[in-house]
């Protein structure tokens, strides 16, 4: 009787183990990708955080990525909650003081709203505060509009403002939201007074679209990734499209060091569980002086 009921528990145990192993999310990173981090610059990285505050978030594997940057801007942020355990994890792990600031409020349409986030490094910032979301000349510009903040580090200031394009129904909708950001620039310009404008975030289109022509011609602002060699969204297998970017003048924002990429922390083609537990997309980061003017 006694090696029937060993004989049960032993095989019940099995049972779990498997299933337990089953359940395991696999979101080990990679996280060897050179990325170098300087007292005299300041990493800039904007990533869509995948419905940031709602539940299947791997945090610790979310907060190594964001770890090796200086300020990033999120889009897709469900709540403050997501932003506030992400800060809380930042700072455990890199024990360093980090903050934020939200939008105060949700942008997008009936069925689907989101916040703007930017979370950074205090020690590396003088200022940060925020601006505001563009105001639209008219209410079919943007489903949701762009959000700006104010930073300086060093001796560089600059207005970073993050954006998240709508995919829409049809490509026209795309088109039009595209072509719609040299109104963005405008305002933040007159706004702030303020040459050194950095846009990015996820413009679900590629960025040598002609739909971006207004910016490049009305203000030479130009992306900095090109959309060719850049893929930055994921599908279960492999990497596909290129939809985030980054937009500067690079005549007027001279601080731009040429240093920039796309965070490839796939690790052994785990691209469906990154897909769930961290991001539909790779982070994106480029590279300011803070010694300059």
């Amino acid at each position: 009787m006694k090696k029937k009921i060993i004989k049960g528990l032993i095989f019940i145990i099995i049972i779990l183990g498997l299933f337990c192993c089953s359940k395991k999310k696999n979101t080990d990173l990679d996280l060897g990708s050179g990325i170098n981090r300087s007292e005299n610059t300041v990493l800039i990285a904007s990533f869509n955080a995948l419905r940031l505050g709602e539940k299947q978030k791997d945090y610790l594997a979310f907060t190594k990525i964001l770890s090796n940057f200086d300020l990033i801007g999120l889009e897709e942020v469900m709540n403050e909650k997501g932003v506030k355990k992400v800060k809380a994890q930042l700072e455990k792990m890199t024990q360093e003081n980090w903050d934020y600031i939200i939008s105060d409020h949700s942008v997008g349409s009936e069925n689907y709203r989101e916040f703007y986030a930017f979370i950074y490094r205090k020690n590396k910032f003088l200022e940060a505060k925020p601006v505001g979301f563009y105001v639209e000349k008219d209410e079919n510009e943007f489903m949701r509009e762009p959000f700006g903040a104010y930073f300086k580090s060093g001796n560089f200031d600059f207005v970073y403002i993050i954006a998240h394009s709508v995919f829409g129904d049809k490509e026209k909708q795309r088109l039009i939201e595209a072509s719609n950001y040299a109104n963005v620039y405008e305002y933040f310009s007159k706004l702030t007074d303020e040459d050194d404008i950095i846009i990015a975030g996820d413009f679900n289109m590629s960025a040598d679209s002609l739909a971006f022509k207004n910016l490049s011609e009305k203000y030479d602002v130009s992306y900095i990734l090109d959309p060719k060699e850049n893929p930055t969204t994921l599908s279960d297998t492999k990497l596909v499209s290129s939809y985030d970017n980054f937009f500067i003048n690079h005549k007027k924002t001279k601080e731009f060091t040429g240093n920039s990429g796309v965070y490839n922390f796939i690790k052994n083609d785990n691209y469906a569980e990154i897909k769930k537990y961290v991001s539909d997309h790779l982070l994106i980061f480029s590279e300011y002086s803070t010694t300059g003017k």
